[in-house]
């Protein structure tokens, strides 16, 4: 059996003692990392127009941040809850932005046969980058009611 001296004199990486500090560094850093991100909030909420406070009732709320994505179909009543693997699993603690995809109704065809779809809500409410919502979730954060602007007609 090789008996190596707890310090090595060159802290070089080939020394047998820094080898193993680093082996144990990263095996402790990939448990924290894996435990870390498993741990899921339960978001629920409401979106309504800000004009009347009357739901919207179809799209996608989106939570998005540089490198995870959540989203949660709106009911008829204006509510969602939000998934990230599953349907309704939650998503992890963070700082989230927040916009509403796929806010529209069909209005006809068009003449080759693809739907017309006309927007809902003000398009500023359709991208993470210019909603202008954003929420931390932690483990006490339950619910996130927000309000949109409805959709006008440019004249």
């Amino acid at each position: 059996m090789t008996v190596y001296p707890l310090h090595c004199p060159n802290h070089t990486p080939s020394c047998p003692a820094v080898k193993k500090t680093i082996h144990l560094l990263t095996l402790f850093a990939c448990l924290f990392l894996l435990t870390g991100c498993s741990e899921k909030v339960g978001l629920s909420g409401k979106v309504t127009y800000s004009d009347d406070g009357s739901p919207l009732e179809t799209g996608q709320v989106c939570f998005t941040t540089d490198t995870y994505f959540s989203r949660g179909n709106i009911k008829e009543n204006g509510v969602y809850t939000l998934g990230s693997d599953k349907e309704t699993d939650g998503l992890p603690p963070g700082t989230y932005r927040v916009y509403v995809a796929y806010a529209a109704v069909e209005n006809g065809v068009d003449k080759n046969g693809d739907a017309i779809l006309v927007p809902l809500i003000d398009q500023k409410f359709a991208d993470g980058k210019t909603s202008g919502i954003t929420l931390t979730v932690d483990a006490s954060t339950k619910n996130f009611d927000f309000k949109v602007d409805r959709f006008r007609k440019k004249k």
